[in-house]
């Protein structure tokens, strides 16, 4: 079967609407362009973003469905809350991105990330210019968790996280969790729906739901941004 993809003028970043998305494979939307920061902002603040592996073309969706969490009712179970204690941590905001993200892609190997060097430069750029964020869980002085994603207005839209030590993830989307509802933050979009994040309190939400909250949020930004600091500290004295 030929599948007909619009291709991405180089000097526009706007993309075709999200309701011209393929229903199979789900959400492809368009194809080509760039990982300019720009561009990439024009994809999140429309409910797009990039998924491509390394010898691929640039490939960008919106699926049908999108995998959200609300902050506030993100599902801190008690074994969570106890091994919290228990586990002598810490978790910060912004300190380490450029090593989360290489994390992120390492875990995976060269034959499963989309993660690519392309996409690691792109999201640092996005970090340097404060659209990007990364969460950090750290044992010690060793970082044995985290996640990145991309901020617009009162929604974040994760991108990938990882874990070298048990409930390292959930440490740090957790702790994001009660930082950004704090801040008013509105919604944490996940991409996918898992059986993980479900876990964790996620919700499948058809991609009209998404598209209408995230044009009612991407202009609010939150309270404080996200300065770097310390959200949880865990540590055994």
């Amino acid at each position: 079967m030929t599948l007909y993809l619009p291709p991405l003028a180089q000097h526009d970043v706007r993309f075709p609407p999200v309701t011209e998305a393929l229903d199979h494979p789900d959400g492809l939307l368009a194809i080509g362009g760039d990982l300019s920061p720009a561009r990439l902002m024009s994809a999140y603040r429309n409910g797009i973003f990039p998924w491509f592996g390394e010898d691929d073309p640039l490939l960008w969706w919106s699926p049908s469905e999108r995998a959200i969490i609300q902050p506030t009712e993100f599902h801190a179970s008690r074994s969570l809350q106890k091994a919290a204690r228990k586990s002598g941590m810490t978790v910060t905001l912004n300190q380490a991105f450029e090593r989360v993200i290489a994390i992120c892609a390492e875990i995976r190997g060269p034959e499963q990330t989309w993660i690519t060097h392309e996409m690691q430069a792109a999201y640092c750029q996005l970090h340097h210019q404060g659209d990007a964020h990364s969460v950090e869980v750290w044992q010690g002085n060793t970082l044995v968790g985290g996640l990145y994603g991309v901020s617009v207005g009162a929604i974040f839209c994760g991108e990938s996280m990882f874990s070298s030590t048990t409930n390292g993830s959930k440490f740090a989307l957790w702790q994001f969790s009660q930082y950004f509802a704090h801040q008013g933050g509105q919604y944490i979009d996940c991409q996918m729906m898992t059986p993980h994040l479900a876990s964790l309190g996620a919700q499948p939400w058809s991609r009209h739901t998404f598209i209408d909250a995230l044009h009612a949020h991407r202009d609010r930004p939150i309270a404080d941004g996200y300065p770097p600091q310390r959200l949880a500290d865990w540590r055994i004295t």
